[in-house]
């Protein structure tokens, strides 16, 4: 097996520069453990960016995959059609919030998930404009980065987005943005840049991932929901991170209690395979004309199947109540650091269920981000045997995105190694200024 050094040095002369990476080199996993071709083992509190939340290889997946594989991997649905695609869409029509009839088409990833609601939206109402928020996520096709609300490295360098894409600020109390400050600002937009009689959808992640994984108040939730039925606007739930148990609900908008009229959703719906999808009312998903939307791989068979296995074991296994139970886990032990004199750079820790991060700043006074703290920490975990990451529109976040089945003994492992991580991260920077 080749080394890291050698892997390294093929990357950089072969992969595109754009395309991020770090030095751990898989070599196999299983569950919440990954090992490199070195030979270091790592606890994954990565999980892929939150799309191994039933673990690395899940058996009851494999073996859903392997069944699929022996009687076909592909035939494209608008070829020849097949059962596992209709049960998908039949279980996640009754699976999303919301008592209406409901659709769902099956596509390959979260970005070609949100172009597709994008369009329904669009069809259905006739209108033009999407309103998105500050530190938003979407995706990094033309229309994601559009929607995306942070500039560094989603839209940097990639020239004109398309037009009639406006952004809100995000409520984040950390940062004394209330519900009532965004909902003021959105009214501003109508009254001074868009008719809100033009605006075809309103889209928003419950939760924010890259952005830092920002909650949205439920009173927010609501009013939101308030002024899309009060201009006949469609509410899009972007749930492709926060989506499929990771909250301690099945979707992260169940907190709130609020049906959108869309949901978007990827990463931990397949367990590992590439398939996202659209969920949504019967009448806006079917806006779209025939042909309209789709695609060669939407909907591929093994994932499909892979995606059915998920599901069952999201219930078998009672995911959601465990990822309240990690989640409470890890913020009772971040809160106990932060409390901690010395730790006072971990200006906060939020999250729902095991979807977990903490803000790094220079003081708590100005709250000022420090990034290089952040990477500090990554890079310190790492060397220790976690693997986490960074996030944030300042990239002064630290998340935590555990899957949903790593045994207990194994959080309380990696709680050890990101505690000394954070001792030894924080020291060192102390001691260089």
């Amino acid at each position: 097996m080749p080394n890291i050094e050698e892997l390294e040095r093929r990357r950089a002369n072969a992969v595109a520069t754009g395309v991020a990476t770090r030095g751990i080199y898989a070599a196999k996993a299983e569950n919440a453990e990954l090992w490199d071709v070195g030979g270091r083992r790592f606890l994954d509190f990565a999980a892929g960016i939150a799309v191994n939340n039933t673990g690395h290889r899940h058996p009851k997946v494999l073996a859903a995959v392997a069944s699929q594989a022996g009687a076909f991997t592909h035939t494209c649905f608008h070829v020849a059609p097949y059962e596992g695609y209709l049960r998908l869409a039949e279980r996640l029509n009754a699976a999303t919030p919301g008592d209406f009839a409901k659709k769902t088409m099956l596509v390959t990833t979260g970005a070609e998930a949100v172009e597709n609601a994008v369009k329904m939206a669009r069809a259905h109402t006739g209108r033009s404009g999407v309103i998105a928020f500050s530190g938003a996520f979407h995706g990094r096709t033309l229309m994601g980065m559009a929607l995306c609300g942070k500039v560094a490295p989603y839209k940097k360098s990639f020239g004109a987005m398309p037009p009639e894409v406006y952004h809100v600020t995000f409520p984040n109390a950390f940062h004394g943005v209330t519900p009532e400050m965004s909902l003021a600002q959105l009214d501003q937009l109508f009254k001074s840049t868009i008719d809100p009689e033009r605006v075809a959808a309103i889209i928003i992640e419950p939760v924010q991932g890259e952005g830092g994984f920002n909650i949205a108040p439920p009173e927010f939730l609501r009013r939101l929901r308030e002024i899309a039925d009060l201009y006949g606007i469609v509410l899009i739930a972007d749930e492709v991170q926060s989506g499929m148990a990771r909250t301690g609900r099945l979707f992260a908008m169940e907190h709130a209690g609020v049906a959108a009229d869309l949901v978007t959703m990827a990463k931990g719906l397949a367990g590992g395979f590439p398939l996202s999808a659209v969920t949504g009312r019967r009448e806006i998903v079917d806006a779209a004309p025939v042909g309209g939307i789709g695609g060669t791989y939407a909907g591929n068979p093994l994932a499909v199947a892979a995606a059915n296995a998920v599901l069952d074991v999201i219930q078998d296994e009672e995911l959601c109540a465990r990822a309240d139970a990690i989640g409470d886990r890890i913020k009772t032990r971040l809160t106990e650091i932060a409390d901690r004199q010395g730790m006072e750079a971990i200006g906060d820790v939020r999250g729902l269920g095991a979807m977990i991060a903490f803000e790094l700043v220079s003081d708590r006074t100005s709250c000022n981000p420090d990034p290089a703290l952040t990477q500090a920490i990554v890079a310190e975990a790492e060397t220790r045997g976690l693997i986490i990451l960074p996030c944030g529109t300042r990239a002064n976040v630290v998340r935590l995105l555990p899957p949903l089945t790593t045994p207990g003994t194994q959080v309380d492992e990696a709680l050890e190694i990101l505690e000394a991580a954070l001792e030894s991260a924080i020291a060192k920077t102390a001691k260089a200024a």
